[in-house]
């Protein structure tokens, strides 16, 4: 019997609801909130997880119409929910505004992003929930809340795991528009990266490394510079710079990926790493990654490479990327600089499953935390130390869904 909600975007899981439903404002978002007894939201589907799905109502805000607002004055935007990253820095960009940062891929929707603390890269950079300034969602009984900065429970409410209701609108900070220019480094020495990883990272504004695992050398070093800031150099310990670009993997096109060779364009078409208007990434993959305190990174590296003949015949490719702490308390950055350690695997999920355990009883003695919105097997008692606030986040959600209304399966392994 096929899945009324059809597969996620990997299609390695297929969602369970009973019902699927699309709603085209925000009193129906209510209405249906209110008359479910079981409902959660459905955002772009790039889960690879059950983290989205419900024994209930799914409910898809693709269709919601809430308008994009951009407000100067206190210079921010808010959006729908379930816009597409995208499609609004493609709003923005034309308005002469732009985000900090995005994540590698611009389809993603804006508030399954935030629920799962999804980032881009950069040492000074905070995940994309850091910048989030109000959230608007339904909660349980069907009422419409707003939580902004700065309120007692806004630093619990923004990575929520969709525990917390389905939130309509973002409002998210903007700053000016700018220029970016991305340029490609081959073989940066895995000695130079252990001995000195922050002159790697703190070479641009985005830092990417690709590798592997196999070899002395790391693979390519994808580096983001702002155009206002100074050129990036021909060199970064031993990496020398590419004068043309390619795909992070081998055999997938250049067409796919943003503009690099050093080219100068607009920010919206440069810190994602796929266009818009393309398939992003290989499609038949699974996605693991695990946020590791920046204190414990070369540990972390060291201890992952030692699996690297174990991790290879499994692996497309791993990305290292850094991100700014926040005070979120389900971020991956919660109070800590983190690295990011991201696994884009084969869809070979039974041999993935089975070795993702030796790999996190390597990273979460480290402080790893898994990314909520991938594959990880780590469950609630190997969670709870690494989330101080996580027994605070469980009485939010009692406070606002008593009933766990937009409970499910993967809550009740991974937080409950």
């Amino acid at each position: 019997m096929s899945s009324i909600a059809g597969e996620n975007w990997a299609r390695n899981y297929s969602y369970t609801a009973r019902d699927l439903a699309r709603p085209g404002s925000v009193a129906d978002v209510q209405r249906i909130v209110a008359a479910s007894r079981s409902v959660r939201a459905l955002g772009s589907r790039h889960s690879f997880n059950d983290l989205a799905d419900t024994a209930g109502t799914l409910v898809s805000l693709e269709n919601l119409d809430v308008e994009t607002v951009v407000d100067e004055a206190s210079a921010t935007v808010t959006v729908a929910g379930g816009a597409r990253y995208g499609d609004v820095a493609t709003t923005l960009q034309g308005a002469g505004w732009a985000l900090h940062n995005l994540a590698s891929l611009p389809h993603i929707s804006v508030a399954g992003a935030v629920a799962t603390g999804t980032h881009g890269s950069g040492d000074g950079n905070g995940n994309l929930a850091s910048a989030v300034a109000a959230v608007e969602l339904v909660t349980a009984d069907g009422e419409l809340h707003t939580l902004r900065r700065g309120e007692p429970d806004f630093d619990g409410a923004v990575v929520s795991l969709g525990a917390l209701g389905i939130v309509t609108r973002v409002t998210l900070d903007i700053e000016p528009t700018f220029d970016v220019r991305q340029d490609l480094y081959d073989g940066l020495p895995w000695s130079a990266v252990l001995g000195d990883l922050e002159t790697v990272t703190s070479s641009a504004y985005s830092v990417s490394l690709f590798t592997d695992w196999l070899g002395d050398t790391i693979g390519t070093t994808w580096i983001k510079s702002r155009a206002d800031a100074a050129a990036p150099p021909e060199s970064i310990l031993g990496a020398v710079r590419q004068a043309t670009g390619r795909h992070m993997l081998p055999d997938q096109p250049v067409t796919n990926v943003t503009e690099q060779g050093g080219v100068v364009g607009p920010w919206n078409d440069r810190l994602a790493h796929f266009k818009l208007g393309f398939t992003p990434s290989n499609g038949d993959e699974l996605q693991s990654e695990y946020l590791v305190p920046r204190r414990n990174a070369v540990a972390a590296l060291e201890a992952v490479r030692s699996l690297g003949s174990r991790i290879a015949p499994l692996l497309y490719i791993t990305e290292v990327r850094t991100m700014r702490a926040d005070s979120l308390w389900l971020s991956g950055a919660f109070e800590t600089d983190a690295v990011g350690i991201h696994f884009t695997w084969k869809p070979l999920e039974v041999e993935v499953r089975a070795l993702l355990p030796e790999i996190e009883a390597l990273l979460l003695p480290l402080g790893a935390r898994p990314h909520w919105g991938k594959v990880f097997t780590a469950e609630r008692d190997a969670l709870a130390g690494l989330y101080p606030r996580l027994g605070e986040f469980v009485e939010l959600a009692a406070r606002l869904d008593p009933e766990r209304k937009f409970g499910n399966a993967f809550l009740e392994r991974t937080v409950y």
